[in-house]
C-alpha cells in the first residue's frame, strides 16, 4: 500500500507469486504481511487494527531473498 519506490506493484506481485504466495488488493485477518511504501493510507491502518505485520520495501526484499 502507498507509493512503492523500489519496484512496481506488478513486480512485487510477481515476486510473491514466484515463491508460491498470493498477492491481494485488500487486507483481512488472513493476510500474512502488508508491504507499505510512501504515503500509506487506510490499508496500513487496517493492518494495524488486525495485527497484520507491516513491512517496508527493504524488509519485504530481505524476506523474499531468504
Amino acid at each position: 500500500t502507498g507509493t512503492l519506490t523500489r519496484f512496481t506493484r506488478e513486480e512485487a506481485k510477481e515476486m510473491v507469486e514466484n515463491l508460491g504466495g498470493r498477492a491481494s488488493s485488500s487486507v483481512s485477518k488472513k493476510t500474512d504481511y502488508v508491504v507499505v511504501g510512501e504515503n500509506a493510507g487506510s490499508k496500513a491502518e487496517k493492518a494495524k487494527e488486525l495485527d497484520v505485520p507491516i513491512l517496508s520495501e527493504n524488509e519485504f526484499l530481505k524476506l523474499i531473498r531468504k
